[in-house]
Formats: structure tokens, C-alpha cells, sequence
């Protein structure tokens, strides 16, 4: 073999090694808590409780609940009146592209139609439509506490 061919070789290799590497460190880092959209719900006696210290940013935070095979997709923000809010991470009307919403703000966006939505107004009226579909929650002991028998319901949006 030339010399040059040899050279170009070896920075080929070096080149595809730092390509596996960004890949693997990509994959690990959104597979650990904290650095993908959605954390793994831990429920505890038929209940999910997520700290109430967690939510003071008022940064939604993104969840799944493993039913059946089925990941049941949720989050949970303090909104800007100061209320703590829950829903599913669809609607009624777009839930079939799997798209969910993202955060701008107090309003939740969603992901397929754009329409945006006061998080201080998810739960309350009417609901339906393109509206983040409304989990109960309640504050107790420090947490927003949320049934999974509640959060079972949504089932059908996943």
C-alpha cells in the first residue's frame, strides 16, 4: 500500500470511531433520568407522586407509565396563577401523530396543529378538542399526587 492511502485509511477510521462515539454518548445521555423528554413514573401504592419542588420552575415535566405493554405519556407543571396541572401528553383531536405538546411559556403547544393552550386553564370547561386532556391530580405531603388508575384512562390516546 502507498503511504497516502495508508494516511487517508487511518483518518477514515479515526473519523467513523468519533462518529460511533457521538452516537453512543447521544443514546446514553437521553436514556438517563433528567435528559429525554420523558422520565419513568414511579408508582408507589397505586399512586405516582412527583415533588412539588420539582415543578417551582414552572417548567412542565414530561412522564411515562408502562401499562400493558403501553407507555402512557403525561406531564405535570405549575402554571403561572401558581396551580399544579396534569395531562396527557396528547389530545383528542391529534393524539393519532404521537407528536404530544411542548412548553412556550404558560401555554402548552401543541406539536401537530400549533394551537397553544394556558396551562393555568388545563382542567377546567368543557375539555375536548385539541385541549391537553386533563388528568386528576392532588397536592399532598409535598407532592402532586396522581392515581394510576387516573393515569389508565388515557390509555387509549397511546
Amino acid at each position: 500500500m502507498q503511504t497516502g492511502t495508508v494516511k487517508q485509511m487511518m483518518k477514515l477510521g479515526v473519523i467513523a470511531l468519533a462518529a460511533v462515539l457521538v452516537v453512543a454518548g447521544a443514546v446514553t445521555a437521553f436514556s438517563l433520568p433528567g435528559f429525554g423528554k420523558f422520565e419513568k413514573a414511579k408508582v408507589v401504592k397505586g399512586a405516582v407522586s412527583i415533588p412539588l419542588a420539582d415543578l417551582q420552575d414552572g417548567k412542565a415535566r414530561f412522564y411515562r407509565h408502562s401499562e400493558g405493554g403501553r407507555d402512557i405519556a403525561f406531564f405535570a407543571v405549575k402554571a403561572p396563577n401558581g396551580s399544579y396541572r396534569a395531562a396527557f401528553d396528547a389530545c383528542e383531536v391529534c393524539f393519532q401523530e404521537k407528536k404530544g405538546y411542548v412548553q412556550d411559556g404558560g401555554f402548552m403547544t401543541c406539536r401537530q396543529c400549533n394551537k397553544k393552550f394556558a396551562t393555568d386553564r388545563i382542567g377546567e370547561g368543557p375539555g375536548g378538542g385539541c385541549n391537553p386532556a386533563a388528568i386528576p391530580a392532588r397536592q399532598a405531603g409535598g407532592n402532586l399526587v396522581i392515581n394510576v388508575a387516573d393515569i389508565r384512562t388515557g390509555a387509549r390516546f397511546f
